[in-house]
This record gives C-alpha cells, structure tokens and sequence, in this order.
C-alpha cells in the first residue's frame, strides 16, 4: 500500500538565492519582523548564499542611514541575539531604494539596479518581491512592477510576490485584488501571507493529527465535544493602531484570517499528499462547509460583538475602546467577537466550534483546544473530583508554543480521589531551543517555491465570503443585538459566556 505522504514532498525544495525587495522598507513590520528574520536565518546558516535585500520606500535614505536604523532595532529584536561581527556582513548585503510608489521612474531605477546586482552575481538571478506597504498601494505596486516588466523572470531562474494582509477588506476587494495580483504574477508565483501559519505549532496540527494513532481515529463527532479557539490580546490601540482598526475591527482584521486559517487545519481532511495544494485543497473545503450566519436572527443566536471600557492590565489602568487614540468617540466597530460556528461535513455534525479573539483581554495567547466527551459516570460518579470534565488537548500557538493533554488521574492516598493532571509538552523545552520565528519559515518557503504555508485565490475569497454574510447582517438591519461592553482587564462581555451555556459549555481558562 502506498504512503499518500511521500518523500518527494516531505522533503523540503532547497531555497535559492534572489533579491528581495521590500516595499514599504521604512515601516514597522520590516524593521521589527522582516530584516530580522532574514538576520536569523542567516545566522542558523539557513539563509542562502548571495541573497540581497533591497529597501523600497518614499523617506529620503542613504543605504547607511537605512542600515543603522535596521541594526538598531535588531539589537533588540533579534531571535538569536545580535552578533555585530556577523552583521558586518550581513548588512553589506542590505540597499535602499527610495521612490515613490507611483513613480514609474523609480521602479525602473529598480530594475537597472537588480540587474546590476545579478550581473555582478554572474548573470540572471531571481527576485522575491515584498509587499510590506500600506493596503492602498498594493494595487500600484504591482501594476507598477508588470509596466516596468519586473514581474517576469530570465530563463532558469522566477519572480515572485509576498502580499502581506490584509487581503482586501470583503469579497469584492478581495476578488478585484486577487485579479490585479494574477493579472501581474501568475497564481504559483503569488504567496499571501498570514504569519499564524508559519508558527511552529500551528504547522505541527497536520502531525499531531494524522500521524499519531491515538488521535486520528477520535478526531470526529462521535468523540469531541467541542472545539474552542482563542485569541487574546491585552494590547489596545497603541502606536496609532486606532486609526485602521476602527474601519476594520476583531472580525475582519483577526477572524477572517488567522482564525479560519487555524479552523480549517483542525477541521480539514487528510490531504491526498503534502504538496501545497494537496492540503490547501482540503482547507477551502472547510471553508466552503462553514454554516452561513447570514439573517439578524442566526447572528443573534451565535454572534457576540463588543467593546471593553476603562479598566486595568497588569495594575495600569487603561482607557475604554472609543477614548483610544485615532478611534471614533462613537465608534460601533467591535474590538473583540465571540462566535458560535458549524462545519457541515459528516466528521463534525453538530459540533460547535467556538471562537473568540478581543483586545485588551487579561493576557497575550493564542490556543486551540479540543474538548473530548466524557465517559459515562457509572463507574466514578460519586468519587470528589469525577465531573471535572473530559479529555482537553490544547495546542499553544503563541506565546508559549507546545501542547498539553488533560487526563484524569487518582490523587495519591489511601482513598479513591480523582483530579485532572495536565501533560505537557513545551518545543523550546523538549527540543533544546527556540523555535524559529514565524517569517523566518514563510520568507524561507517563499525563496524554495514551497506554498503550502500560504494562502491560496479561492481560500481568501471563501473566508471573505463567510464573514460577508455576518458583516452585512451587522450592519444592514435594525434588528441586531446591541454592542456589548466588558471592563478591560477581563475576558470579554458576559454575553460571550452566555453563548457557551446555552450548550451547557464554558470558556476554557487561559
């Protein structure tokens, strides 16, 4: 019998080595994200021989100007510490390029300039394009890029584009995006990117799943109770935030993306092989089986939006939603969503999955849970400890990636007792050191031509689809609930509770 995951596509394509360039070099993601995961790969020795890295940005820069500022942070950011012998090195590799992002003159510098750097290099070389910039200019980068003929590759070696989210801002600008970027690249060539799936644990789902024989035959209605997934921030609208966040709130900037990318990991099912589209096949199927919440009434009975008012993180006190900087004093943007969701497939009929994402919640994690059905109490009824609850699996995503399981066991004594014990499994503990940051495996697998990591056309259309539906019956009826509110500081509005109790269920606490 074969085995669907070969070793073709188990092992990994090697990256090669290209010009990347970042548009939007002067921003907050390239200097605290980007540079830095380029330095760490290249100090793991990951990082292919001969890459260049080119800054794409309006501010007026020297390349040693650009180079000290990225230095600066990277002392402070950096995974693997800051070697300044090894960034002598490694930012001789590092160029800015200024110009405007409508100025064809500049991209046409560009070009003059990568080939300069692949002659230099011998000959034709390949080039990664980042697009790292404000949402508005995705459009006129790329169109900018196919005029100057940048989007094509010499024979032997190819050009690709990174689009960072969001992905459009609904299913109308997703789809005219998704044509301006094929129009520009082909779909092969094409990688969006959500950083959640680059995370080590988020990765290690597939595994967990269909390569351990303890779970893959109970991962199914008949032994899961429930799914819960969670993100939470205790950060607000700092570092100006507000201003974009208040157009697009918890459940287009969080849910749309990061969320239903996790969702359809644990919901998918077993792809045929582990090429790119062999498991992202499987994802948008998920996807297309989510039940619609698409009239008032079904977004009363599984939908929960609010805000959190003044209160306290970590003994500080903090200020309500719409007394944030850049947000609207009368803003009815949601800064967390709480959902109840179905997955119309013959593996999960009728189990709900929860999902839950705010801001200013007690504490920063995110984390799937699977919650298992109890045994019958026949046996262990009466024993103190018996209704703790069943099996849990949580699965870590951030900070503190790994995974634990929650059994019952008999507490020591002489007397029958029971309580639940948590076995737990840390990476940075179990393997010796930290994982890699999450851009350090997604620029990686973009230089290797490896897409599974990344969002595909039709994924991003389908999610947007789905959260289409909720949005409008938000917004284009007088009959939805009111936004709900919950002091800062805790986890999140009563009425997010509520919806778990109509099902006899409850939050898992983090």
């Amino acid at each position: 019998m074969s085995n669907p995951f070969r070793e073709d596509l188990v092992s990994r394509s090697r990256a090669e080595a290209c010009s990347v360039v970042i548009f939007g070099a002067t921003g907050d993601l390239t200097h605290r994200k980007l540079v830095p995961a380029l330095y760490n790969l290249a100090v793991d020795g990951e990082l292919p021989h001969g890459v260049k890295i080119i800054g794409f940005a309006r501010r007026e820069k020297s390349d040693d100007v650009f180079r000290s500022g990225l230095e600066e942070l990277n002392q402070k950011v950096s995974r693997t510490g800051h070697d300044p012998a090894l960034w002598n090195e490694y930012k001789e590799n590092v160029y800015y390029h200024q110009s405007e992002f409508h100025d064809i003159d500049g991209y046409k510098r560009l070009a003059e300039r990568l080939d300069a750097i692949d002659e230099s290099r011998g000959g034709a070389g390949n080039r990664l394009f980042y697009i790292a910039s404000a949402p508005e200019f995705f459009d006129v980068i790329l169109e900018n890029l196919k005029a100057v003929g940048l989007n094509n590759s010499a024979e032997g070696c190819w050009a690709r584009v990174i689009v960072e989210k969001p992905f459009g801002t609904d299913l109308a600008t997703a789809q005219h995006l998704n044509s301006v970027v094929n129009n520009t690249f082909e779909e092969k060539d094409t990688y969006r990117i959500d950083h959640y799936l680059g995370k080590e644990t988020a990765q290690n789902i597939m595994v967990l799943r269909f390569a351990n024989s303890i779970f893959e035959p109970l991962w199914n209605r008949k032994y899961i109770e429930q799914i819960q997934i969670t993100c939470a921030e205790n950060l607000g609208m700092e570092g100006g935030r507000g201003g974009y966040y208040d157009k697009a709130g918890a459940l287009r900037d969080m849910v749309q993306n990061h969320l239903l990318q996790l969702l359809s990991l644990v919901a998918m099912e077993p792809p045929t092989d582990l090429s790119a589209d062999g498991v992202r096949d499987e994802k948008v199927k998920v996807i297309r089986s989510l039940r619609q919440l698409n009239t008032p009434e079904l977004i009363k009975q599984n939908v929960v939006r609010a805000q959190y008012t003044a209160g306290h993180i970590d003994a500080n006190k903090v200020p309500g939603y719409r007394e944030e900087d850049r947000v609207d004093p009368e803003s009815m943007t949601e800064a967390y969503v709480a959902l109840r969701m179905h997955v119309d497939t013959w593996r999960w009929s009728g189990v709900p999955f929860y999902l839950r994402v705010g801001k200013r919640l007690p504490k920063k994690a995110t984390e799937i849970s699977i919650h298992f059905k109890s045994p019958p109490s026949v046996l262990f009824n009466a024993i103190p400890g018996a209704a703790s609850g069943g099996n849990v699996l949580v699965i870590r995503i951030q900070p503190d990636e790994g995974i634990s399981l929650r059994v019952m066991s008999k507490l020591p004594g002489t007397t029958l007792r029971m309580e639940p014990v948590k076995m737990d499994f840390h990476y940075a503990t179990s393997f010796g050191k930290g994982s890699p940051e999450a851009y350090e495996r997604l620029l990686l697998d973009a230089m290797a031509g490896d897409a599974t990591l990344f969002a595909r056309r039709d994924e991003v259309e389908e999610a947007w689809r789905y959260v289409d539906h909720i949005e409008r019956a938000w917004h284009d009826s007088d009959h939805t609930p009111e936004m709900a509110e919950f002091v800062a500081g805790s986890w999140g509005p009563k009425e997010a509770d509520d919806l778990l109790e109509q099902d006899g269920n409850s939050w898992r606490r983090l």
